[in-house]
């Protein structure tokens, strides 16, 4: 089985010792295969463009605008009230998208208490994701979603890929696809070769890091190679996100990617 994981260096986590457009340099003299981060929108697109052009990696993926992060939000396709805010940011982000070569936008749901939620949240979340995708797929491009554990993110409204994969069921989009965390996959309990298989058919993207501290592959309770081995059995032909958090310095912690490239 001749399979050649491509691993993305996640830019909001590695090489965050230098300013952030050192961080795109860094990625790629350390041998990353790509760049990602989240929210890239203070850099004009055509200047991030040529940064891009620079270092001749892709962009994979970044994120729809997603509210105050200074008060916590992470996300607002779930709130009625803002539906013409999360319109335009589809609208700005498919742009940025286009302009930076940009082929994955992700859409985050937003936090909701459990007791607060309703079926209006929901029934606004599907009609958002819905808009977005059919939007985007106009432009060449895909929406993902995520779940995040409910320890590194409090009351955030997907908790379990399986609760992720429901929703895209439930969107009924084919321009809707999955970004399988497996950092918070294992946080909540589940077993990552299992999900991997299970959700093979609706996986875009991947990210990682090792658990409980959320540090390099390796340095935790993860065993990477069956992951790297059951993603070669789905015949994954992504990205692998590398989101983690250093233990230390950027560059010093890189002995596991030598490694698995």
């Amino acid at each position: 089985m001749n399979f050649k994981p491509k691993y993305s260096a996640h830019l909001g986590y590695l090489f965050t010792e230098v300013e952030f457009e050192k961080r795109f340099v860094l990625a790629a003299s350390s041998g990353f295969s790509a760049v990602e981060a989240p929210s890239p929108y203070a850099v004009p697109a055509t200047e991030m463009a040529e940064w891009l052009k620079r270092i001749e990696l892709p962009y994979v993926q970044f994120g729809l605008k997603s509210g105050n992060a200074a008060a916590g939000e992470k996300g607002i396709a779930i709130l009625p009230n803002r539906r013409a805010e999360f319109k335009a940011s589809v609208a700005e982000g498919l742009d940025y998208a286009e302009t930076i070569g940009v082929k994955m936008l992700h859409a985050m749901a937003g936090v909701m208490p459990q007791q607060q939620r309703t079926n209006e949240h929901q029934d606004c979340y599907l009609e958002n994701l819905n808009y977005a995708a059919t939007q985007a797929e106009q432009r060449g491009i895909q929406i993902i979603v995520e779940a995040m554990n409910p320890v590194s993110v409090p009351n955030y409204y997907l908790s379990t890929a399986a609760e992720s994969a429901a929703v895209i069921k439930q969107v009924g989009h084919k321009n809707i696809g999955l970004l399988l965390d497996i950092f918070h996959t294992v946080s909540v309990g589940d077993d990552p070769i299992a999900t991997i298989h299970q959700y093979a058919d609706i996986i875009s993207h991947i990210h990682i890091a090792d658990v409980p501290n959320r540090h390099e592959p390796g340095s935790g309770t993860i065993d990477f190679t069956a992951v790297r081995q059951a993603l070669a059995e789905i015949n994954y032909e992504g990205f692998i996100g590398c989101e983690y958090t250093p233990a230390g310095e950027t560059i010093a912690g890189l002995n596991w990617l030598k490694l698995h490239c």
